[in-house]
């Protein structure tokens, strides 16, 4: 993998990614004449809950929905500049403009998965995919490097059902100042099961996944996907390596050489699950270790849509945005056989 690095007009970092033994990336400037970014988002901790809540009001200002030529994710072309001034790129990352965490308060990146407006993950190439997994695993190091850090999380929105304001396949890294509650309540989790057995949380819900069979999407030497026993959403698949490890800098070359023809068979599977012409939604989500304290944590991906049947989506009810306390309406059972069933 190559990487160079590149300033925008307001200061932002930019990023290119490409594969070993591309030509050398020329270095073009970015024309737009931008102000600097002047975010300043805010941290409150809710004492009721422990729990931090980033404050972003500047985010009301952000490109919403803009029709394609207008799109700020496509190489810049025929004099129309945009977020990447190169006229084509494989894999670009860049600081956002609209910030939901900023300087010592943690950083947010974008990242652009294929200069094809029109393209989706499932689109793209195994290769692709190999330098977009390359790409979030340095992102990984040096975010988690950073003073302050205390997680990095990296996920991908798809869809507008899902409240995604850019069409053009794109995917986001947080490096998180603090650890996010979902986190907390897996440590917690697994610290719990190290006293009562001994064992490690994570090997032994992988162990029973792979042993039980119903539940079981799909397997390779390396990787195993499957739903878990009390799946929230309606069909939610949680993508596990093999071998326990805490993040994505951990990972071997056998591991991330199998990973993209897994990924990319579960992400066509979910696509093709209610035989509808759109592409499903989804929120596909990387749970890293945290960057102290997290021994007992393992790296696994969670692939989750917000449908539940043709033209039905899965809304929060007031028991499950209000209190937390989910409620789904397909049996985690009944949503493996389906996806095994989705070739």
């Amino acid at each position: 993998m190559q990487k160079t690095i590149a300033k925008l007009a307001d200061g932002r970092e930019l990023l290119y990614f490409d594969r070993d033994g591309s030509p050398p990336r020329a270095d073009v400037p970015d024309p737009r004449p931008l102000d600097p970014v002047e975010s300043r988002p805010e941290l409150r901790l809710d004492a009721a809950t422990g729990d931090w809540v980033a404050v972003a009001a500047h985010r009301q200002d952000r490109t919403h929905r803009p029709p394609t030529d207008a799109c700020p994710l496509c190489p810049s072309r025929d004099g129309r500049p945009t977020e990447i001034p190169a006229a084509d790129y494989e894999v670009a990352v860049f600081e956002n403009r609209f910030p939901s965490l900023a300087g010592a308060a943690g950083r947010c990146e974008v990242v652009c998965f294929t200069p094809d407006h029109h393209a989706g993950f499932a689109d793209l190439t195994p290769e692709r995919v190999r330098l977009v997994l390359d790409a979030w695993t340095e992102r990984t190091a040096e975010l988690s490097a950073r003073p302050g850090a205390a997680q990095v999380y990296v996920f991908e929105n798809r869809g507008a059902e899902i409240g995604v304001t850019l069409a053009h396949p794109h995917g986001q890294i947080y490096a998180l100042p603090y650890v996010p509650p979902r986190t907390a309540k897996m440590t917690v989790a697994a610290a719990a099961h190290r006293a009562a057995t001994g064992r490690n949380l994570f090997e032994d819900l992988l162990t029973e996944a792979r042993g039980a069979g119903e539940r079981l999407v799909t397997a390779g030497e390396h990787w195993t996907a499957f739903v878990p026993y009390a799946a929230r959403w309606p069909y939610e698949v949680h993508v596990h390596p093999h071998r326990r490890v805490p993040d994505l800098t951990a990972l071997t070359e056998a591991e991330r050489a199998e990973f993209p023809h897994l990924y990319l068979d579960l992400l066509r599977r979910f696509d093709r699950l209610f035989g509808l012409a759109e592409p499903t939604p989804y929120i596909s989500a990387w749970h890293q270790a945290p960057v102290r304290g997290g021994g007992e944590l393992a790296l696994h991906l969670e692939l989750f849509t917000v449908r539940r049947a043709a033209g039905k989506l899965k809304y929060l009810a007031g028991t499950e945005a209000g209190m937390e306390a989910f409620m789904n309406d397909v049996a985690p059972e009944t949503a493996a056989r389906r996806l095994r069933e989705a070739l």
